[in-house]
């Protein structure tokens, strides 16, 4: 809760701070482009929350985003498949890597950094060699499809602000994702898994179905991500879609308070870490500061978190050994 506190008003700060410097912040243009980011990345900062939170990693994600973008405008455009069908047969893919990778992880015995970063890999290879380094549009056959990811819903007492569809989406991934975590027993038992593997394998969790489990649900949202991201655009170039997309999911997790030592992490942290972050690379650009300037915020926004992440343990572990010693 403290988290959250904190890294809300570092939010409003960031928003009122730029909105004095420069008025068009608030304009509805840039707050509709903007809340519609913020929307589509942190579908993605939710997928991989329920990896960190067991203590794993996704590398891949961009490129899986990428690959489904690339999927399923080959299958629609390419294919001239139903969209029904091609929309589950993307999902359906999605699931399938993130399965692979609980695989490999649990019965293998990789370690995860090395599975996803293989990953990353493959699947950006793959949607580079099925479509020929080629770029796919979706033209406007699909414009109906193309709402789910750009659409805009106008509500009378907001004025010129309209209500980004996106967001529709993100609010129905994450309060499911919120009450997989926190009101089922799954979802406690992946948090007893990221604080400790040993004690939840002897308290009779098993622990391998629960890795499997958060990474088919981590590849299976981010797919959904991959999906919205391509309609988004309207185009798909698989050299570069989804590139450097899983540092900005990670970011958001680690900045919403995910700890990458696994067992701590809250999809509303997530979801203020994933706003900050689009705030501020918005504030880049709207402030005229050099746009290079973006990997700069991510890779501070990851050491930050990183840093407080480690500060915040070893505090705790001095309180606890304080009120675990006798006094007297």
């Amino acid at each position: 809760m403290k988290k959250n506190l904190g890294i809300s008003l570092l939010l409003l700060l960031v928003c009122v701070v730029t909105a004095l410097v420069n008025p068009n912040f608030l304009i509805p243009y840039n707050a509709e482009n903007l809340v519609n980011w913020v929307s589509l990345y942190a579908i993605i900062g939710v997928a991989v929350t329920f990896v960190i939170i067991t203590g794993g990693i996704d590398l891949s994600i961009g490129s899986v985003v990428g690959l489904v973008g690339t999927v399923l405008g080959w299958l629609l455009v390419e294919k001239g498949w139903p969209v029904p069908l091609a929309l589950m047969a993307t999902v359906a893919l999605s699931a399938s890597i993130g399965l692979v990778h609980g695989l490999l992880i649990t019965k293998v015995k990789l370690q995860p950094f090395v599975v996803t970063l293989c990953g990353l890999l493959i699947y950006r290879g793959v949607a580079r060699w099925l479509v020929h380094d080629g770029t796919l549009g979706f033209g406007t056959a699909y414009d109906g499809l193309r709402w789910f990811a750009n659409g805009r819903i106008a509500i009378p007492f907001l004025g010129d602000y309209r209500f980004p569809a996106p967001l529709i989406i993100l609010a129905v991934i994450a309060g499911l994702a919120a009450v997989f975590l926190n009101k089922t027993v799954w979802g406690r038992h992946l948090f007893a898994l990221g604080r400790s593997e040993e004690a939840a394998r002897y308290s009779g969790i098993r622990t391998d179905r629960l890795v499997i489990l958060s990474y088919v649900l981590c590849s299976t949202v981010a797919g959904i991500g991959g999906i919205l991201f391509a309609l988004d655009v309207n185009t798909v170039q698989p050299a570069s879609q989804g590139n450097f997309y899983e540092l900005y999911a990670i970011a958001a997790a680690v900045l919403g308070g995910c700890s990458l030592r696994g067992g701590e992490g809250s999809v509303v942290g997530v979801l203020i870490g994933t706003a900050l972050i689009r705030v501020l690379l918005n504030a880049i650009n709207i402030l005229g500061i050099a746009t290079q300037l973006e990997f700069v915020v991510l890779g501070m926004v990851i050491l930050m978190g990183a840093v407080a992440d480690d500060y915040l343990r070893r505090n705790r572990s001095r309180r606890q050994l304080k009120r675990a010693t006798p006094t007297g």
